[in-house]
């Protein structure tokens, strides 16, 4: 058996968190829960996706990190999930190997449509956070 070529830290450019919900029964949770993460963090808000949008099965918001931000960011997010279902994925060169193979889930992992997602393309940075936190993690 041969070796895996082990991959170095260095090639995550940013992290996303996918933060999941029912638009019908789970709207207001997972809003209080974004206003709580812009409150507390420099991330990048993304946009509220009332359906389905690209390899994600369910409504959806995204946020966008840096890598500094991990150690904090994803130990509140475990604490603070309530039930919603998270996918927290590095960007690398690969969206479909980060989302498929070297994500975590908080809460119940869904399925996901992998063959949307490129297998090459430039890694995402986390970019400039549009938030002020002004609380404690």
């Amino acid at each position: 058996m041969e070796a895996a070529t082990l991959r170095p830290v260095g090639e995550i450019a940013s992290y996303h968190a996918h933060v999941y919900f029912d638009p019908e029964s789970e709207w207001e949770h997972a809003l209080a829960l974004r206003a709580g993460i812009g409150e507390r963090f420099a991330v990048r808000l993304g946009r509220v996706w009332d359906r389905p949008v690209g390899p994600h099965s369910r409504a959806m918001y995204q946020v966008a990190f840096a890598p500094a931000v991990f150690h904090v960011f994803v130990p509140w997010l475990m604490l603070n999930n309530g039930g919603l279902s998270i996918l927290v994925h590095p960007n690398t060169t690969n969206p479909r190997r980060d989302h498929l193979h070297d994500a975590v889930w908080i809460g119940t992992a869904l399925s996901l449509a992998g063959e949307v997602l490129p297998d090459d393309q430039a890694a995402d940075l986390a970019g400039e956070p549009n938030t002020t936190p002004h609380k404690a993690p």
